[in-house]
């Protein structure tokens, strides 16, 4: 079967239409409020995704074929993680503003490389290594505003706690990503999208003795929102992929710093700091620079390919 034309135009507009759905999902977790547990979040992010995955591969009549898999643990483990990793998130979402998160979020690709150094042996040379240290600088001077509320002891240490959550998802989502870029050897995207959701589903109503709240019906309005909002978004994210290479349309996705300052100042009032403001700056550029990197890295690996085939 021949691969899908190329369509960057195309792939751009739905990498932007999908960081747009996801900042919706994102906002519908804001609006929900601040007593809701993260556990119970995970639930109705990941089990009202399904809605929208399952009727997207039922149209495209590849349902059944996405329920196969050669490597159920495979899946587990990713879900485990991935799990984990949108718990720490959430709880960092409710209780920061939505650029910091979003923000601080961001580091998430820069220890992506580092992991991959490590667990995969990828080789990581110098420019990526630079990269990845000033990101990390740009994501310590986001954070480090919130983390200096420690020493406060004030209300307002629910910031501090919230910047360490997030860095903590920031790590768990990298290690995901890696566990993916494993299973993608042998899986179908769609498999891994829909197993994802359904792991994420039945493993989060283990929370429910860990502080699970009643909810309002508008309450429950949101959290279900979010879910749909989330499997839109990864639909919409995967098919950017078919239409253009990663090194395309991935630089799209810190478009979502403008768009949250945006959410925030008009539904939260919240407006965005100077060391957050420059903190930013300083990672999209590293972000940039390493996905710049990667490109010419294909390239050059896809040009001695082509030279050594006979």
């Amino acid at each position: 079967m021949l691969p899908a034309p190329q369509n960057p135009l195309r792939g751009i507009m739905l990498k932007i239409a999908s960081v747009t759905v996801f900042l919706g999902m994102q906002t519908c977790i804001k609006l929900a409020g601040t007593g809701i547990a993260p556990g119970q979040i995970t639930f109705f992010r990941s089990a009202f995704a399904i809605v929208p995955i399952v009727v997207f591969l039922a149209y495209r009549r590849e349902l059944r074929a996405a329920f196969y898999t050669a490597n159920p643990l495979g899946h587990l483990k990713r879900g485990m993680i991935g799990i984990v990793s949108m718990v720490f998130g959430f709880y960092g979402l409710v209780h920061l503003p939505l650029p910091d998160a979003i923000a601080i979020g961001y580091a998430m690709p820069l220890i992506a490389v580092v992991f991959a150094a490590v667990f995969l042996r990828e080789t990581v040379r110098l420019y990526r290594w630079t990269a990845v240290v000033v990101g990390m600088v740009g994501v310590l001077i986001i954070s480090w505003p919130k983390l200096t509320l420690f020493q406060q002891h004030g209300m307002d240490s629910q910031a501090a706690t919230g910047a360490v959550a997030v860095l903590i998802a920031a790590m768990l989502g990298a290690a995901a990503m890696i566990q993916v870029r494993q299973l993608v050897r042998e899986e179908k995207t769609a498999t891994i999208v829909l197993y994802f959701s359904l792991t994420a589903s039945l493993v989060s109503l283990l929370t429910i003795p860990f502080g699970w709240s009643p909810l309002s019906g508008h309450t429950m309005l949101l959290l279900a929102l979010s879910g749909f909002f989330g499997g839109l978004g990864q639909i919409l994210l995967t098919e950017s992929y078919r239409n253009a290479e990663v090194s395309t349309i991935a630089p799209f996705e810190y478009t979502s710093i403008l768009m949250g300052t945006a959410i925030a100042y008009f539904l939260f009032g919240d407006v965005p700091a100077v060391s957050m403001l420059v903190g930013t700056v300083i990672v999209v550029g590293a972000g940039i620079y390493i996905i710049h990197r990667e490109h010419q890295l294909g390239l050059e690996r896809k040009a001695v390919r082509e030279a050594s085939t006979p």
